[in-house]
């Protein structure tokens, strides 16, 4: 049994998403940089690699615990103790038979987990919900021309959270797609087509990525908005 350093709260298996995912083990954690000790990496058995060991703790404390949870969620799918290391593209590396993927943002990380026979990527994002000065000044580095259109359409009290569910879902997006094509995209090649109060949203590609992921393809999200956070998830089933 692996033990949990003091800036990190239990490991919390609650599905805090408006659907359920079968397969998947998902787990979170809360974390404060300031309770984060120089043993903490050691104690827990989590190497940390160079370039975390050069950062401030607050990205010290945010591995830790991203990797604690991947760790834990690993455990519970398979058995498994193993910690996934960064790549050279900078992204987890899972074991070859499992897609997976963790997220964290104040003081909050997770991680979730699968088998690649039952979900081909999985994709996970928390972002702090943007304050709506700062939402409608990052909009149009984060909006197509068409999200801005549909943006301006909308009422000015959806602004911020539209702004933070477009950058946060194709975040989730990149995350998903990225170990399947191999090949990098940006905000402008996907657009939010349409999103609920339901917890969900659908997103179109704007460019090609391979034979199968091309321009018009269009994905389902889904997000939870909880306290100033929010947290996106798009999953691709094994057909």
């Amino acid at each position: 049994m692996n033990l949990l350093p003091a800036c990190c709260t239990p490991l919390d298996a609650h599905w805090p998403l408006p659907e359920p995912l079968p397969g998947t083990v998902f787990l979170s954690t809360r974390f404060d940089p300031a309770l984060l000790d120089a043993g903490d990496f050691q104690r827990c058995a989590v190497p940390p690699p160079a370039s975390i060991q050069r950062s401030v703790a607050k990205r010290q404390a945010e591995f830790l615990a991203g990797r604690l949870c991947a760790r834990a969620a690993l455990q519970a799918l398979e058995g498994l103790d193993c910690i996934p290391a960064i790549g050279d593209d900078r992204a987890p590396v899972w074991p070859g038979h499992i897609t997976g993927s963790i997220t964290h943002s104040t003081g909050h990380a997770a991680a979730i987990v699968a088998h690649k026979t039952q979900w081909r990527g999985l994709g996970m994002d928390l972002e702090n919900v943007l304050s709506l000065e700062r939402a409608e000044r990052l909009a149009g580095e984060i909006l197509t021309p068409d999200e801005l259109q549909r943006m301006a359409a909308g009422p000015r009290e959806q602004i911020a959270r539209r702004v933070t569910l477009t950058f946060s879902a194709k975040e989730s997006l990149f995350k998903a797609l990225y170990p399947i094509v191999q090949k990098r995209f940006y905000f402008e090649h996907a657009e939010l087509l349409e999103w609920s109060d339901t917890g969900h949203a659908r997103l179109r590609l704007l460019t090609d990525l391979s034979g199968e992921w091309c321009h018009g393809k269009e994905l389902d999200a889904q997000f939870v908005v909880q306290g100033e956070q929010l947290l996106s998830l798009v999953a691709i089933k094994t057909p």
